[in-house]
């Protein structure tokens, strides 16, 4: 016979999802919490009522980042779950917040069923993860596992001249580096897909084996302007063709390499910008995306050859510009083969995926053996008012969550 699994409160977690979607709720019933922000604060300031209500400690390191941690029968590295508080302008209600909450709903569901585990449990509110107010992203885990320099994180501003130091101060959440993460028996972070394919696919839970790798270039173009009406064709320096001939030439073979790859360009600034003149410089963003490097490593080749063509052909100069790359991150497998095995345990349909959005599981990572968990997203939405994942599915992942931290607790 079946022992009837442990599961949590649906409607305590949906509650608290719209309770927090408060801190910062805009008019077309999504979010605005930047990190800092008084609605971030007010934010903090609840969750961590709620887990002192559930006898938890809180502790905050340096960078404010929030530990709010369930004593065990034995003092021994904790198992962490969390994500973030944060949102972008105008987000969603269950971007970050949904880990961080159903966090919380394990930890009162062990709680309420008079559950001691034993080793500890710690839920964590990782500060600055969207990067929207204070630039870069996953700022306060980047620091963490030593992948950011502190002291140039605190310098960083936002819009208005304030400095990430300053919010931090201001805030109230400025604790000790000797509260920093510093090891665990897993951190397991939930979050929304942030993407369409769990919906598309008809399936409740997505397995995250890893964060995919990616690479950023810069790319400027440098012609000559000159009247729009006056120049014939054949004689002109356009960089915005050039461009054009660029993005389309590059287009043709990266569409040949590899189906999963993902490529954008998603920033362009056109100079002089004005329609009665022909534009002399064009400087645009180009970002690839994949887990294997070696694809990774096939784009960036693409990229110089085309470099090397349009130099050979003469016309407009073009400079290539590494901006920034990363590595694909893998997750422990013995903490993906868990996730599966709890999801397979509910009877929930899922698929083991690849995250091409960042997280702060893969900075953390570098501390503690970490994996994700993934909620569908309606529509693939995220980053704006029209994010959506049904409170079921909220409640689904929660699930599969408690009956991991479970069997971690079983097994240790």
């Amino acid at each position: 016979m079946q022992t009837q699994k442990l599961l949590v409160n649906g409607e305590r977690l949906k509650q608290e999802l719209e309770t927090f979607a408060d801190f910062g709720r805009t008019t077309n019933n999504g979010v605005t919490r930047l990190a800092l922000s008084e609605e971030d604060r007010l934010a903090r300031n609840y969750f961590c009522s709620c887990c002192e209500k559930l006898g938890m400690t809180i502790t905050v390191d340096d960078m404010g980042s929030i530990y709010a941690t369930l004593p065990g029968l034995e003092n021994k590295p904790p198992i962490v779950m969390g994500s973030h508080l944060d949102t972008v302008k105008k987000g969603g209600r269950f971007d970050g917040v949904l880990g961080v909450l159903a966090g919380l709903e394990v930890v009162r569901t062990l709680v309420e069923h008079n559950i001691t585990p034993r080793i500890p449990i710690t839920i964590i509110n990782v500060t600055n993860e969207e990067g929207a107010r204070f630039e870069p992203s996953m700022m306060a885990s980047g620091v963490l596992s030593g992948k950011f320099n502190k002291e140039e994180m605190l310098k960083k501003v936002d819009i208005a001249g304030i400095t990430f130091e300053e919010a931090l101060k201001k805030s109230g959440y400025e604790g000790s580096i000797e509260n920093r993460l510093e090891e665990a028996a897993a951190f397991i972070e939930l979050h929304i897909e942030q993407g369409p394919v769990l919906e598309s696919e008809g399936l409740s839970i997505g397995v995250v084996e890893a964060v995919m790798g990616m690479v950023c270039y810069e790319i400027e173009i440098t012609g000559e302007s000159d009247h729009a009406g006056t120049t014939p064709m054949s004689m002109r320096k356009d960089a915005l063709f050039a461009m054009n001939d660029f993005i389309h030439n590059v287009r043709q073979k990266l569409d040949l390499l590899n189906g999963e790859l993902v490529y954008t360009i998603g920033r362009v600034n056109v100079k002089p910008n004005i329609h009665t003149v022909i534009p002399n410089k064009v400087v645009f963003s180009f970002e690839a995306r994949h887990k294997d490097e070696m694809v990774i490593a096939d784009v960036e080749r693409h990229l110089l050859e085309q470099v090397e063509f349009m130099t050979e052909q003469g016309g407009c100069q073009v400079e290539l510009s590494k901006m920034w790359s990363r590595d694909t991150v893998w997750f422990d497998e013995n903490l993906v083969q868990l996730l599966e095995k709890s999801t397979k345990s509910l009877g929930y349909s899922y698929k083991r995926m690849i995250s091409g959005a960042g997280h702060d599981a893969q900075f953390i990572h570098t501390i503690a053996p970490s994996v994700m968990l993934f909620s569908p997203s309606k529509n693939g939405k995220s980053h704006c008012e029209e994010e959506e994942t049904s409170w079921k599915e909220c409640e689904q992942g929660a699930n599969v969550l408690l009956e991991a931290v479970l069997t971690i607790l079983r097994d240790k």
